[in-house]
């Protein structure tokens, strides 16, 4: 991770499952999806990279536990989603500069019921 300087966007956040290659920067968030909690500190949220295959997923270590507000300091457009509940299961598109959720099981944008 870079050493830029961290903020806390959601007090006492929690933890949650992110693919290594969004930690090590090789890849950027592109599914996420909302579990239900393993544990008291675990939000449930489980974020992936648009370039996860199901062979690195399946390969133990490649999730790595991380707080959700150090995984939003990579990338800001999470904040939005935070309270969404368990079955939550997103796609985030960037576009000419702009970033957009879309719900993977209606197919619909719903980034503006989030503001």
């Amino acid at each position: 991770m870079s050493t830029q300087k961290f903020t806390e966007f959601i007090k006492d956040s929690g933890g949650c499952l992110v693919s290594r290659n969004i930690i090590d920067g090789r890849g950027h968030i592109k599914w996420v999806r909302r579990e239900r909690s393993a544990n008291p500190v675990d939000t449930g949220w489980r974020i992936l990279s648009d370039i996860d295959t199901d062979d690195f997923l399946n390969e133990p270590g490649n999730l790595i536990v991380a707080s959700f507000n150090s995984i939003a300091n990579l990338e800001p457009a999470l904040i939005g989603i935070y309270n969404l509940p368990v079955g939550a299961d997103l796609q985030l598109v960037v576009q000419d500069g702009r970033r957009r959720w879309h719900d993977n099981t209606t197919g619909q944008d719903i980034t503006d019921q989030l503001l």
